[in-house]
């Protein structure tokens, strides 16, 4: 079994500085050196996911295979790292919290009073071990949400310092995310918040061994060897990150300052090979040289906050960089289309996506959306609601059912094109209930998605509890809105499109939650290589 080491990446100053990224960047460089590695985010909020999260709270709710409803930053993890991540690469306070009181209440804990230590820490311990006693993973990289210093946040750090000490100085190893801030008015960088930043860390009882520096100037080799001095760590484990054009430019960044180095010194660990990065940089070539634009409208009810739709704008960039195309996207607010409007604020785009979300709100925006895509010829791909807002269309339109609707957003409609789920109608709780993870899709032979994909059989993930109504496929498909995709075991409608029209696709899943640098998703690529021809024949 493999003696797994563990590497913990801790944030000070400010949040929002970017510990996922740097985290996933570090383990790119680890694993382009040939080792196994994955990552794990610790959320300190009491919410058991972020399921029921508003997206306006949290961002997108990212969703893994096996069906954890996760942080967003586990998409930056797999987009990365070009694997799987799982229900154990996420969790939360509540999650934690949970737990222990089922133990309680089952007497676990043979009467003893139930604590914060040593009981909650060691379920603490005990989740972030998990990946490591699997024996898969050479390196286990565990991002603490957050920052130093929060109360919420104090059970995690806690945590580490006992790990720190069980595993030993060999297998264990603490990176500290900070700000250096640069003061206009004196001209020149500021040191003390780091220094303060690191000090409540050591409050704590926890060292880093590494500083990563954010910073919008280059930080000069005197401020190192201060910030080495002030705050315990060795000079050439200071490391700069300076603001990047681009989030993918971090790996190079990462390893031109020795990051992975100095991880690999303090572990014990061999410099098995040199990051070459190859693929990884041809990908950047691409994106930073486009040889076209195009404008693609993103219709969503979040768009104000573009974290709530980070997958499908990353999905973009990987397949316009795959298309040698720069991909600009319009966010346009759902609420905002009206019939008078839509022509105006949508004839300039050479393609049109109608992004997933819940409720009422908005709706009709996107029903409009999608007709003027359909009547227009213009490239249309609809995600999950947009999917189902495509059907909704389509039967008001084409089919003539003036009051078609779904019944998540008319419980009366007479014509219940979309309704919902049969094993969702008695349910009570609604976090973690969703249809959720991969599920199988067949595709059908010569349809559009199925020469999309090369194959006839997929997973995709899903998350959602409405889906088209069957006793309508007929009327559907009579009039020119096909089935092509089902998955075999439940008969569920998963891709509807209509052929006749240049490309238009609707599918029930999230086909955004698989797309990596590596891998970019064959239906965003086509897509966009539909909308380039568009722009092209403008």
């Amino acid at each position: 079994m493999k003696n797994t080491k563990y590497v913990f990446v801790t944030g000070g100053v400010t949040s929002s500085l970017g510990k996922g990224i740097i985290a996933a960047s570090l383990a790119k460089l680890l694993q382009e050196r040939g080792y196994s590695v994955t990552i794990q985010k610790l959320d300190p909020y009491i919410n058991i996911d972020p399921g029921t999260l508003n997206p306006y709270e949290h961002g997108e709710c990212y969703v893994t295979d096996d069906g954890a409803e996760t942080d967003l930053d586990l998409g930056h993890y797999e987009r990365f790292l070009n694997i799987p991540t799982s229900q154990s690469n996420n969790v939360t306070t509540g999650r934690i919290y949970q737990s222990v009181i089922e133990k309680e209440r089952k007497g676990d804990f043979l009467g003893k009073t139930v604590q914060v230590i040593p009981h909650i820490t060691d379920e603490i311990k005990h989740r972030i071990q998990i990946l490591g006693n699997t024996g898969d993973f050479d390196i286990v990289i565990t991002e603490i949400g957050g920052t130093v210093g929060d109360i919420e946040s104090l059970p995690y750090v806690e945590s580490v310092r006992q790990l720190l000490w069980e595993l030993g100085e060999d297998n264990a190893m603490v990176i500290h995310l900070t700000l250096v801030p640069y003061l206009a008015a004196a001209g020149e960088l500021k040191t003390k918040p780091t220094q303060h930043s690191v000090k409540m860390l050591m409050q704590s009882g926890v060292s880093p061994n590494i500083l990563v520096c954010r910073t919008e100037h280059e930080i000069s080799d005197t401020i190192k060897q201060k910030l080495a001095l002030f705050c315990n760590v060795r000079k050439e484990n200071v490391i700069q990150s300076i603001d990047a054009e681009t989030i993918y430019d971090v790996p190079n960044l990462m390893l031109e300052e020795g990051l992975d180095i100095a991880v690999l010194k303090k572990l014990n660990l061999a410099h098995k090979k040199q990051p070459k990065l190859k693929s990884w940089n041809q990908f950047l070539t691409n994106f930073k040289n486009p040889k076209y634009t195009i404008e693609i409208g993103l219709v969503g009810k979040y768009v104000e906050l573009h974290d709530a739709y980070k997958s499908i704008s990353e999905a973009f960039i990987h397949a316009g960089a795959k298309n040698k195309v720069s991909v600009n996207i319009h966010w346009i607010h759902s609420e905002e289309l009206t019939v008078k409007n839509v022509p105006r604020k949508l004839k300039k785009l050479n393609g049109i996506l109608v992004a997933p979300g819940f409720g009422e709100r908005g709706i009709e925006g996107k029903i409009e959306a999608v007709k003027y895509a359909r009547e227009n010829k213009i490239p249309f791909l609809g995600i999950c609601l947009g999917m189902q807002m495509a059907v909704i269309e389509f039967a008001r339109n084409v089919l003539g059912l003036k009051d078609a609707n779904s019944t998540e957003m008319d419980v009366n409609t007479s014509n219940p094109v979309i309704d919902i789920m049969e094993e969702q109608k008695n349910i009570t709780n609604y976090g973690g209930t969703m249809r959720l993870g991969a599920w199988d899709c067949k595709l059908a032979e010569n349809s559009k998605v199925a020469k999309i994909y090369k194959t006839k059989n997929i997973s995709e993930r899903h998350r959602h509890r409405f889906e088209f109504n069957n006793s309508y496929l007929n009327d559907f498909e009579n009039s020119g809105m096909i089935a092509t995709g089902k998955n075999p075991k439940t008969n569920l409608v998963e891709v509807v499109e209509i052929p006749s029209h240049p490309w238009f696709i609707g599918v029930q899943y999230h086909p955004e939650y698989k797309s990596t640098v590596l891998n970019p998703h064959p239906l965003f690529v086509n897509f966009v290589k539909a909308c380039l021809e568009h722009s092209l024949n403008y």
